[in-house]
């Protein structure tokens, strides 16, 4: 009932089944790009590990395996702050499987290492902005009442003639 392969024809098969998987370091690589878009466009982008760009949208190449803290910020808006993450990518895990059968625990450990098998989430980042509240108003101050007739200068004095003297008739 059951035909027994040859040696040869397993090794067809096994080989041919695995050849859509591989080493994750080697067909995936360490790093991966990364992008950032904004609304409003045209953001200043810095991330914890020292990239940066002055303009959104931008991409960035960036290590599978670590996390980091991106900052979007633009003048008249709030500054946004996402944490990223790596985390293991369903193609990564595959290949991580591929690799620990044919290639073995070297392989398989050089891949856990590298963070080949990880993808960083989320990616792209799209942030949008909030608009910074208007500035307040500088407190206004009390009208100024409302003027009032000065009271007239007094007057000059004028000096008085001393009284004439008067004539007596004898």
């Amino acid at each position: 009932m059951f035909r027994v392969l040859r040696p040869g024809r397993v090794v067809a098969i096994v080989a041919a089944a695995f050849s859509t998987v591989g080493c994750a370091t080697i067909s995936r690589g360490t790093s991966v790009d990364f992008t950032v878009e904004s609304t409003p466009p045209d953001a200043q982008v810095v991330t914890s590990n020292l990239q940066a760009c002055d303009s959104t949208p931008c991409t960035f190449k960036m290590s599978r395996k670590d996390d980091f803290t991106v900052t979007v910020s633009k003048d008249g808006y709030k500054p946004s702050e996402t944490s990223i993450k790596s985390g293991t990518a369903a193609d990564g895990s595959v290949e991580f499987v591929g690799n620990a059968l044919i290639g073995g625990v070297i392989g398989a450990a050089i891949d856990v290492n590298s963070g080949a098998m990880n993808d960083l989430r989320p990616n792209p980042l799209r942030v949008v902005l909030e608009p910074l509240p208007p500035a307040e108003a500088p407190p206004t101050t009390p009208a100024d009442p409302p003027a009032t007739a000065a009271p007239p200068p007094p007057a000059p004095e004028v000096p008085v003639p001393p009284p004439a003297p008067t004539q007596t008739t004898p």
